[in-house]
């Protein structure tokens, strides 16, 4: 009777251990990325056939983090492949996750906790990945090496300029094909060694986010506790960065790295996900002044989805940041960054993206403007950041 009762208990354990790990992972993201309950959106035919010349680029996705496969369409979350190409995406950019405080908010955040680390646990990712925020950037980065491998060429990660070129030749020609470019969510994956920019961009990373929702090693978040500008590692970091030629992200940067970061660079800086001030007064957006100068140093500014960025979540208030932030900084240096997958709510996916070309066109938006804003200005920059061969250390 001992036995069999032990057996039984057992045998419930092991009933528990598998539906930790198969459907914890799956209930903790469908509460995280959030597609609003909404309408179908009504596009013209007008609107679709531009919307399908277009070559449309989106400057922050953070879909790595999740226990999905990014080539199958999901029942959760904003962006994989199939949803991409029904979305007519030629860049995605992939940001990782590594580390997230509890509590999160936009106005005050410490670096002494980690939501990460459970995380990781629960969806088996390898042990060391547990205790290293490094480990965590390399083992996402191979997670889209392997999607690229099994996606038969759907998916490309681009390295260099010429990648790039490849893709937007290969979807001229009628390829369905997606641009992939690796970026990370802050620099607390070096750890504090500089000799990580190096391995990170050896590991294909070709865009680097300075901070997250927490002060780091290279000086103070938007978020954080201190406001203070880059630290001397800060500073060797941002110089390393230009030696390599990997572009620099300022989204979740204070607002004196920012202006430290513009009086140092000689590249121009990407703002990967953010609203505008002006458009959405939110702690998540940096001061208008400071887009401007972003902008004037040939900078890039992606329109994040979600309200924190835009207020209203719906296509019309993000046409509308879209718009201020033109005016505010002319249509060259704005771009789309939708923050996909980075536990956001929006009121629609990467496959629903037609609704922003319809939006523009009935606020009259030119052709040009729209095919500026949707990808244009995105595919020039990193056509010209991004080094024409990869650099070898």
């Amino acid at each position: 009777m001992g036995r069999k009762i032990l057996l039984g208990l057992g045998a419930l354990l092991v009933v528990g251990v598998i539906g930790v790990f198969v459907y914890v992972p799956g209930h903790i993201e469908a509460g995280q990325n959030v597609v609003l309950p909404h309408e179908s959106y009504a596009v013209s035919g007008y609107a679709r056939s531009l919307h399908g010349a277009l070559a449309i680029a989106d400057l922050h996705a953070d879909t790595l983090l999740w226990h999905r496969d990014p080539l199958a369409r999901g029942t959760r979350g904003h962006v994989d492949l199939p949803r991409l190409r029904e979305g007519n995406v030629a860049l995605q950019i992939f940001a990782v996750v590594t580390k997230v405080p509890a509590g999160l908010n936009y106005e005050e955040n410490t670096g002494d906790s980690d939501r990460i680390t459970q995380l990781a646990m629960v969806q088996r990712w390898p042990v060391k990945t547990w205790n290293s925020l490094y480990q965590r950037a390399l083992y996402q980065a191979s997670r889209l090496h392997r999607a690229e491998a099994e996606s038969a060429g759907a998916l490309r990660i681009v390295r260099t300029a010429a990648d790039f070129a490849d893709v937007l030749t290969a979807r001229a020609n009628g390829e369905d094909v997606t641009a992939a470019l690796l970026a990370t969510e802050g620099a607390h994956p070096l750890e504090g060694d500089l000799s990580k920019v190096q391995t990170l961009y050896d590991a294909d990373y070709r865009m680097m986010g300075l901070h997250h929702f927490f002060d780091n090693r290279l000086g103070g978040s938007l978020h954080g506790v201190s406001g203070s500008g880059l630290t001397e590692f800060g500073r060797n970091v941002v110089q390393e960065m230009e030696r390599i030629g990997m572009i620099i992200d300022v989204a979740h940067s204070s607002v004196k790295v920012v202006e430290d970061v513009l009086d140092m660079s000689v590249s121009p800086l990407v703002v990967s996900h953010t609203g505008v001030y002006g458009a959405c007064e939110s702690a998540r957006n940096i001061p208008d002044e400071l887009m401007q100068r972003i902008a004037a140093g040939g900078g890039l500014i992606g329109i994040g989805y979600w309200d924190g960025a835009v207020c209203d979540p719906s296509p019309i208030s993000v046409v509308a940041s879209i718009r201020y932030a033109m005016e505010l900084v002319g249509v060259d240096h704005v771009a789309l960054g939708s923050d996909y997958d980075g536990a956001t709510s929006v009121l629609f996916d990467a496959s629903e993206l037609a609704i922003l070309t319809e939006i523009m066109l009935r606020e009259n938006f030119t052709e040009t403007e729209i095919r500026a804003v949707m990808g244009a200005n995105a595919v020039r920059f990193f056509t010209s950041q991004l080094a024409e061969q990869v650099l070898m250390p």
